[in-house]
């Protein structure tokens, strides 16, 4: 918003100028987000108190201690992320870009899934929330909407092609299948990052960053000189998402003030649904979709253990984990909440480190 009432005054007052640079708006936004938290982050948890009545039911098969530990903390925290995401974007962004109004639309609809299901939750004081086929249902009609409006905005050949990362000019045509590949890689996104929120801090660290990784990725592949320098598909536009992951850091560094151990809020389903979501739909739009893989390998362990604890359990009747997901592993193993929060806060730096290599290894 600042960009389109102040940047056409640049001419007359040279000081403007400032607002045409990716990265002073990008900083901006960081900045914004944070304030916005530390603002209206204590009210929200005193509002929540007063409404949720003992807080985030706890799943009586879980760990024994979060029945202890855990009990009474308010959820539905994801609305300070996205109150902070979405204003901190909408004051920074050029809102003449579709590429940010794509990210909003995941972000704020899969974040409306995820109210839904904590608002569910806490009402009926119930772990279970809405049924699973019908959150799946709604993010997946989003995100198809969502990857169709992406497909319809990236030029050609890369609206209808898969990029692939060490192969520098290797772009696998997929026609229309590409619209069913980017709905899925937001929805898995999103149900992945859900999957790994069950513990203080532990979710929002590797989200701040892969976000942090594709602040970077989004600069680059929007700008012809560093994407033609380091051989990328250069996507016009597409460097204004910098300021959508910009602010996402920052909103993630905000919340986290409350949610490091001992958490005051969780973000719930209403902030982890709508945070992978959004980091899906930028992989999507900067064609770095398996790149994301790579950066997000945390979230995909967390859903691999998942799968293969399912599969195994029906098929041999035998558990290969303790409990999962993955982290529930390590807490039936006596490993304390912090030490595997901040192992696997280490594991997501060397997997996005490992993912930015794919930049310049090709």
């Amino acid at each position: 918003m600042l960009f389109n009432f102040l940047y056409p005054f640049a001419d007359q007052f040279s000081l403007l100028n400032v607002f045409r640079y990716l990265t002073f708006r990008t900083g901006g936004a960081v900045i914004t987000a944070l304030v916005v938290s530390f603002v209206f982050g204590p009210l929200l948890i005193s509002a929540l108190k007063r409404r949720q009545n003992g807080g985030q039911p706890i799943r009586a098969d879980g760990p024994e201690e979060h029945l202890i530990t855990k009990q009474g903390t308010p959820t539905m925290g994801g609305f300070l992320i996205l109150l902070a995401l979405g204003v901190s974007t909408l004051l920074w962004a050029d809102l003449g870009n579709a590429y940010i109004w794509a990210a909003l639309v995941v972000t704020a609809g899969f974040g409306l899934i995820g109210f839904c299901d904590d608002y569910f939750k806490v009402t009926r004081r119930d772990s279970d929330g809405l049924p699973g086929t019908l959150k799946l249902v709604l993010q997946g009609l989003i995100a198809v909407a969502a990857s169709y409006w992406i497909m319809r905005t990236l030029p050609a050949p890369l609206n209808e092609t898969l990029a692939v990362p060490f192969f520098k000019d290797l772009l696998v045509p997929l026609g229309w299948s590409f619209l069913i590949l980017a709905a899925f890689v937001i929805v898995g996104a999103s149900n992945a990052v859900n999957l790994t929120d069950g513990l203080d801090g532990l979710a929002i660290g590797p989200i701040m960053i892969a976000a942090g990784v594709f602040t970077l990725i989004s600069y680059l592949v929007g700008n012809t000189v560093f994407a033609n320098y380091l051989q990328l598909h250069y996507v016009p536009g597409s460097g204004e998402l910098a300021i959508f992951c910009g602010a996402l850091v920052g909103s993630g560094m905000g919340f986290l003030w409350f949610n490091a151990p001992p958490a005051k809020i969780f973000m719930g389903d209403t902030g982890s649904l709508a945070l992978g979501g959004a980091i899906g739909a930028v992989s999507v739009v900067t064609k770095h979709e398996l790149v994301l893989a790579i950066v997000g390998g945390l979230f995909v362990l967390e859903t691999l253990s998942v799968i293969v604890q399912v599969i195994s359990f029906k098929l041999t009747g035998r558990r290969i984990f303790r409990m999962a997901p993955l982290h529930h592993h390590f807490e039936k193993k006596g490993w304390a909440e912090p030490t595997i929060v901040i192992r696997f806060w280490i594991i997501a730096s060397i997997l996005a480190l490992a993912g930015l290599s794919t930049l310049k290894l090709r």
